[in-house]
């Protein structure tokens, strides 16, 4: 590792799990090189690029990372039936990627979608309730030793508590005051930088890992390699978005916040107590925002800025499915993360996200509501 002047900073090793770190004395822009030659002889980095130039600020965590492929990968995709099989494999892998990462971001995007369908608020600072939930686990984990499992059970649970609190605390009383939903969004903005910097202070700048799970052998199911956990992963996350839809339909609590969605004021009129069902949709909301942050630190690393990194993504799921409805965040984010993984077989890693805000903007130039929105009369 070097400065952009060249200057040698530190030359390091990585450790069992492919993990290293570097301490530097100054924030800027560095040199990081790969020795390819003390790869494994079978492995070479994807693309041939093994260099990376970080930039490094203060008070904050910098990753770099390294894709591997088997050596010659790249040279098999040709003429003939092996640059086709070559091609569907990768194809494979990155589609199962992106149901990955898009039922992540789903359980995210279904909190906020829900406090947006039952406040009318775009809550900027529900990323940082994405990473509320990965540091309580972490915390519940590494600072008192519980296992994994039972951390993030308790740090849901505390995430849903917090969730009630902030609306009964903060956000009920500006609604009582009459603030519009513009302030209030300018408000959202303010908390987020707020709670951002409070996990910067507690948590640090660094890159952290649970105590479990952190370092699995891949598994073999036809063309897909996943680690055990996403496999778990994934199948935690349908369940829970399938409990909470078929919830919000067949539940009265559910039936409740469909109507006070669909029309608070009639809703009340009806004998439905809207600031109940609201304090219910932000407890709800914070929890399953806690497990998508946990589930996020179980397939990468946890930082503080973990929940801000896909808040993008997060709106552009909802906005794709549909502002409001649960089931088009669902639709939505499942679309992004597809979009976000599989557009890498022809764009470089760096400019995947383009992709899927590339659709996004072309779906809603065609339907503007979104995909599973209604049409709503505008003046």
């Amino acid at each position: 590792m070097t400065t952009e002047g060249g200057q040698p900073v530190e030359t390091v090793t990585t450790n069992a799990e492919g993990t290293w770190d570097v301490q530097v004395d100054e924030p800027g822009k560095y040199k990081v090189t790969l020795d390819a030659s003390s790869l494994p002889q079978n492995a070479e980095v994807r693309g041939g690029n093994n260099v990376r130039t970080p930039t490094v600020y203060e008070g904050n965590c910098s990753t770099v990372l390294y894709a591997l492929q088997p050596k010659g990968a790249a040279n098999q995709q040709q003429d003939g039936d092996g640059g086709t099989s070559s091609f569907w494999a990768q194809a494979a892998q990155l589609t199962f990627e992106g149901l990955n990462l898009g039922l992540i971001i789903a359980l995210a995007a279904l909190g906020l979608s829900l406090i947006y369908g039952t406040t009318g608020l775009t809550n900027f600072a529900h990323g940082e309730l994405v990473t509320l939930g990965a540091i309580l686990a972490y915390a519940f984990n590494i600072g008192f030793g519980l296992h994994l499992i039972p951390a993030a059970v308790i740090a849901v649970i505390v995430a849903g508590i917090l969730g009630y609190l902030q609306d009964r605390l903060f956000w009920g009383q500006l609604r009582k005051r009459g603030t519009g939903t513009i302030a209030m969004m300018i408000i959202s903005i303010g908390v987020a930088l707020f709670l951002r910097y409070v996990f910067l202070i507690f948590f640090g700048g660094q890159t952290e890992a649970f105590a479990q799970y952190t370092a699995q052998p891949g598994v073999q199911i036809g063309p897909i390699s996943a680690a055990p956990k996403n496999f778990v992963a994934m199948g935690i996350e349908l369940a829970v978005l399938i409990i909470v839809g078929i919830a919000l339909l067949r539940t009265r609590t559910g039936k409740a916040a469909r109507a006070v969605a669909d029309n608070p004021a009639l809703a009340a009129s009806s004998g439905i107590n809207v600031d109940r069902v609201i304090r219910i949709i932000w407890t709800v909301g914070g929890a399953i925002a806690a497990l998508a942050g946990i589930m996020l630190g179980l397939s990468q690393n946890l930082k503080f800025t973990m929940g801000q990194d896909i808040l993008l993504l997060i709106f552009a799921g909802v906005t794709l499915g549909g502002l409001g409805t649960a089931f088009g965040a669902l639709v939505g984010s499942l679309v992004v993360g597809l979009f976000i993984q599989v557009s890498t077989l022809w764009v470089p890693p760096e400019l995947k996200s383009v992709g899927a805000l590339a659709v996004l903007i072309l779906v809603l130039l065609v339907r503007p509501q979104g995909i599973l929105g209604r049409r709503e009369r505008i003046g």
